[in-house]
């Protein structure tokens, strides 16, 4: 059987509506996933209409969750560098650096209180707090990080397949956009390897001068991340871990 994502049409006001997620992820099969020369779902059906979206892909569930993060910055490099320079020319409806930033900036006030009130470890706490306010400039680093290519948004391990034979496919394209190629390393990085790997990682990436100006914006989206587990949970546990790495390399 193969797998069936639907989708409402997108709520008034939210981050999925302001980015334009469903129609974007939908333009991607249609447009992009054809030519992209890196292994993604094969597409059946996309349609976008007045109820919202639909996409009918490959079932991947049997093919291991995650992958060795060697593997998947190589992946990632070389779908970069086929792209770079060259994806925003070619589809201009990608999304552009700075798209939804004010509402991301304002989320990201409102949830800082609440993980304020966690239990953190004082470089993890003393980051977070400096962000408040600093979101938008955050963000507006990355104009500085390097060409802009192909990316895929939301590069986590949750959105990566392994096959028997080691093939690494890419899955929910809702966050496709066209930015610097290296910010697809710092949320792989931030969202899914454990600190121990981050070097052999990056090797593997190769060159990456503008990481430290997008890794602030993946440790934003680390704390929304952590936000969404409960405190003490071994997934916001993990998410500490590698926001004190992050905050460590700036």
């Amino acid at each position: 059987m193969n797998y069936v994502k639907r989708r409402a049409p997108e709520k008034a006001g939210s981050i999925a509506a302001e980015l334009q997620m469903a129609a974007s992820e939908v333009r991607f099969y249609r447009e992009i996933a054809p030519e992209i020369g890196v292994r993604v779902p094969a597409c059946y059906r996309a349609e976008l209409n007045d109820e919202g979206s639909l996409l009918e892909l490959e079932d991947l569930s049997a093919w291991r969750p995650g992958a060795d993060p060697v593997a998947a910055a190589t992946l990632l490099r070389s779908m970069h560098d086929r792209w770079v320079d060259r994806a925003h020319v070619r589809w201009p409806w990608l999304r552009p650096i700075g798209a939804g930033d004010e509402l991301v900036a304002r989320l990201y006030d409102a949830t800082w209180p609440k993980l304020a009130a966690r239990s953190l470890s004082a470089p993890v706490r003393e980051f977070g707090a400096r962000l408040v306010g600093k979101v938008q400039q955050v963000e507006a680093q990355l104009l500085t990080a390097g060409p802009l290519t192909l990316v895929h948004g939301d590069a986590s391990g949750q959105n990566l397949r392994t096959a028997p034979d080691g093939e690494i496919a890419l899955l929910d394209w809702e966050d496709v956009s066209a930015a610097p190629g290296v910010l697809d390393l710092t949320w792989h990085l931030v969202s899914s390897v454990p600190p121990a790997q981050w070097p052999e990682a990056m090797a593997a990436y190769g060159p990456s001068d503008g990481l430290l100006a997008t890794l602030p914006s993946s440790l934003v989206q680390g704390y929304f991340s952590m936000a969404d587990w409960p405190e003490g949970s071994e997934q916001a546990e993990g998410f500490e871990a590698r926001l004190a790495a992050g905050v460590a390399m700036l």
